[in-house]
Formats: structure tokens, C-alpha cells, sequence
């Protein structure tokens, strides 16, 4: 028998932070549901992610946390329950103003940098010629700090700057929307510090939505506008907090360990 569902109660942690508007969201969920056979994986799961909002899922292992991730990428099919993306229903398939970045780096060892961070425009419609995919994916290499490293492999360079590499690929067919699957869970802490930073930049660069998975409380309230909480046994909203607190958040500082401190209290 699947557990009770535990009504969501809305926290806030202070300090003040900029508003974000919730009347168009990027991302909205309403009572999705997933099961693989007798298994309730998630269940009645609602919430929305603004635009240009950062969201954290975060939760113990087995609640859930990825297979919501991939039904909002696209990669499977809800059971119940409606998802929308930027206003419109999720008719199944990759939503094109959304990308997805994984786990793993999943860098192609036989491409160079510049090869692999231009590898979403091969199927843009129309076509791009080379010379256009070049400049684009050269772009956002600058942008993520690979300037000059475009002719290098896979091999060739740290686990930072390949990170780096598939955060590029990422953002080159610039998405509305940037996916995450605990992307710098590998990374040691200084380099993962770094793409913390890093992504904070884009972010605010390129006025993108995020949504992204962790185990790591800390990371979920340096990053994150808003942290969705999930229970697990069936994955199911717990409580969503809301972290207000201003950029950049340093784990050392007083208000910021007091709200990693609280979070970890929810999980």
C-alpha cells in the first residue's frame, strides 16, 4: 500500500532576495504520478518553477528525485497528472526551449571541446553550417572560461573543465530551461565551489530557468531560489522552502549555515 501523502508546507528561510514572478512558469506540475509496475515511484507531485527561477529537488535516495527530473526532460511519460512547460502541455519528446545536463559529463572522447560543446545545433531545422555551429559552440566555451581550449580532448583536461565542457554544451542551443542531474556531485569541493560560481553567472547571464537535482543540502541552498523537498516510498512533495537569502552565498557565513542547518532538519 502506497504511503499517505504528506500535504507540502511552504517555509521561508530570510533575508531578502529579488522577487520572481510565478505568473508565467517555465515549469509546472500538477499531480504527476509514476509508477514502474507495482511500484508507486512518485506520486500526486505539484509544483511550479518560475521563469528565470533555480529550484533544487532534493531528498534521500529512492525518492524520486530523477524520474521527475526525466519526465519534465521529456525521457518518460508521466502515469497521471498534467506537466507544462513555458504555458503549453508536455505532449511527450524533448521540449525545444529545454536541455539537460547529466550526471555524467558523457563528453565524446573522439571530439575536441569545441567539437562536443556544438554537438545539440547538429540537429537544429533548419540546418546550420559548420561555420555557424563553430562561432556558437566557441561562444559558449568563452562564456563557461574554456577560451583557447576549443582544439583540446576529452582527455586532455581536468574534471572542472569537463564540466565546463558539458555545461557548454548545454546552454549552446540557448535553452529556457537548463535540466540538471546532480551535474557537479563528482567534482571535488574547490572545482565544485567554482561551478557553483560559475553557473550562478550564466545564469543571471542568460535569464534561464533551472531545475536541478542533489543529495547535498548545502549546494541546494547555496544555488537554489526555492528547494522542493521530496519524501520517498512514493516520491511525494514534503515541504517546498523558499531560500531568501542574496547572492553570492558563502557555506561560512552565519545566515547561510543557519539555512543549510534548518534544511537538513526537513530531510
Amino acid at each position: 500500500m502506497s504511503a499517505p501523502a504528506i500535504p507540502p508546507h511552504a517555509s521561508a528561510i530570510p533575508l531578502h532576495a529579488p522577487a520572481v514572478s510565478l505568473h508565467a512558469p517555465a515549469i509546472s506540475l500538477d499531480g504527476v504520478s509514476k509508477r514502474f509496475g507495482d511500484l508507486q515511484v512518485l506520486s500526486d507531485i505539484r509544483f511550479d518553477v518560475a521563469d528565470g527561477e533555480s529550484v533544487a529537488l532534493l531528498g534521500t535516495s529512492g525518492c524520486g528525485k530523477s524520474t521527475l527530473l526525466n519526465i519534465i526532460a521529456g525521457l518518460l511519460g508521466p502515469d497521471a497528472g498534467v506537466l507544462s512547460i513555458n504555458g503549453q502541455p508536455a505532449n511527450g519528446g524533448q521540449h525545444p526551449s529545454l536541455s539537460y545536463m547529466f550526471q555524467e559529463d558523457r563528453l565524446l572522447p573522439w571530439r575536441t571541446a569545441r567539437a562536443n560543446a556544438e554537438f545539440g545545433l547538429e540537429a537544429a531545422h533548419p540546418v546550420l553550417p559548420a561555420h555557424e555551429r563553430h562561432a556558437l559552440a566557441d561562444t559558449v566555451l568563452q562564456m563557461v572560461g574554456l577560451d583557447g581550449f576549443g582544439h583540446v580532448y576529452p582527455h586532455q583536461l581536468s574534471g572542472g573543465m569537463r564540466s565546463r565542457v558539458a555545461l557548454a554544451r548545454s546552454l549552446v542551443t540557448a535553452p529556457r530551461i537548463l535540466l540538471m542531474d546532480e551535474p557537479f556531485s563528482k567534482l571535488d569541493p574547490q572545482t565544485r565551489s567554482q561551478m557553483h560560481d560559475e553557473l550562478l553567472r550564466i545564469r543571471s547571464l542568460r535569464q534561464v530557468s533551472v531545475l536541478f537535482v542533489t543529495h547535498d543540502v548545502e549546494e541546494a541552498i547555496v544555488l537554489a531560489d526555492r528547494v522542493i523537498v521530496l519524501a520517498p516510498r512514493p516520491g511525494r512533495v514534503r515541504e517546498i522552502v523558499t531560500v531568501d537569502l542574496p547572492h553570492p552565498r558563502k557555506a561560512t557565513e552565519p545566515a547561510v549555515a543557519e539555512a543549510i542547518r534548518q534544511l537538513r532538519l526537513l530531510i
